[in-house]
């Protein structure tokens, strides 16, 4: 069990990340459960800062891409470079090819770009010319969006956005961590330098432990009940709600949330999957998937709302040990 490793990594990035806590915790439950994660929240929260900062504490590669209106495909995979000393067309690998890659303001850029990194985030893969090349393994996309600058950017359709394992809400640090924040940041003097806590090697391990956590069939059940909730509202009592849901969550909710609960049980030192461990990651996994309609928009309602009151509502059969 490599928790106490996990912790070391956790604390690594604190030097450098204050109040943060609950983005690092997603980051890493989608690097160890294989699964890429939308942060959203306005710019200045450190999203960039804390993607670099865990690629040098777990030892991986690392690049930014910034989106914008005028990004081509070419410009994110990769293009065929003709050599004029040689006569022939050379490969130019495009900064896809990392371990870690933050896709900031993902929905600044046209569909054809969006569509060639959430190729890459499906198959792992991508073709240059007439060649395919293999992404490197581990491969993890961190996409961005700006909740409140809309103007002049590309929603990113449904279907796309699924393929995120957690859509994550980044809030604003309290006022001691933004205390803490000026003072770092406002002395001149301060430094970065974070140690590298684990390999490669040891995120494989770590994937295959999480993959021996142990969930429960009354657990299982209550993933589905969740996620069929948000298809047929009212036979979970959530008639007020069902007014608001145009499309209920796909069979990818209930997949990541059985993984996200997994590395829940491991980060906290259990070979078994809890009722809180789902409850806590539930919000993440199912708000970007739940599909509302105007009404629902007019009315000041949002899908986090939802979800908080679907795991209110729909209850877990506890007559069964869990273990």
């Amino acid at each position: 069990m490599y928790q106490d490793k996990i912790q070391a990594v956790i604390e690594e990035v604190r030097k450098v990340v204050v109040g943060q806590d609950k983005m690092v915790n997603r980051l890493l439950i989608g690097l160890f459960t294989n699964g890429h994660i939308l942060l959203e929240g306005v710019p200045g929260l450190a999203k960039t800062l804390t993607v670099n900062t865990l690629a040098k504490v777990l030892h991986l590669d690392f690049n930014r891409i910034q989106f914008t209106p005028d990004l081509l495909p070419s410009d994110l995979i990769g293009t065929m470079i003709y050599n004029q000393q040689t006569g022939d067309f050379e490969v130019k690998k495009g900064p896809i090819f990392a371990n870690l890659i933050l896709a900031d303001e993902v929905n600044r850029s046209p569909a054809k770009v969006q569509s060639a990194l959430l190729e890459a985030m499906q198959e792992k893969q991508v073709t240059i010319g007439e060649t395919t090349f293999q992404l490197d393994r581990p491969f993890l996309v961190l996409a961005t969006q700006n909740p409140v600058d809309q103007e002049g950017t590309y929603p990113l359709p449904e279907a796309q956005v699924d393929r995120f394992m957690m859509k994550v809400h980044i809030d604003y640090p309290s006022k001691s961590d933004e205390m803490e924040v000026m003072r770092r940041m406002a002395n001149m003097s301060f430094t970065s330098e974070v140690n590298a806590v684990l390999s490669k090697q040891d995120i494989f391990d770590i994937r295959n432990e999480i993959n021996g956590i142990k969930i429960a069939e009354p657990l299982e059940q209550y993933i589905i009940e969740l996620v069929f909730a948000t298809r047929f509202p009212e036979q979970y009592g959530l008639k007020n709600e069902a007014k608001y849901i145009q499309f209920g969550v796909s069979p990818r909710a209930s997949i990541n949330l059985n993984l996200a609960s997994k590395a829940v049980a491991y980060f906290d030192g259990r070979d078994y999957v809890l009722p809180e461990d789902i409850k806590e990651v539930a919000e993440d996994v199912l708000n970007h998937r739940i599909i509302l309609n105007y009404e629902a928009e007019a009315d000041g309602i949002n899908t986090r709302d939802l979800v908080k009151i679907l795991l209110e509502k729909v209850p877990i059969n506890k007559s069964v040990t869990l273990k």
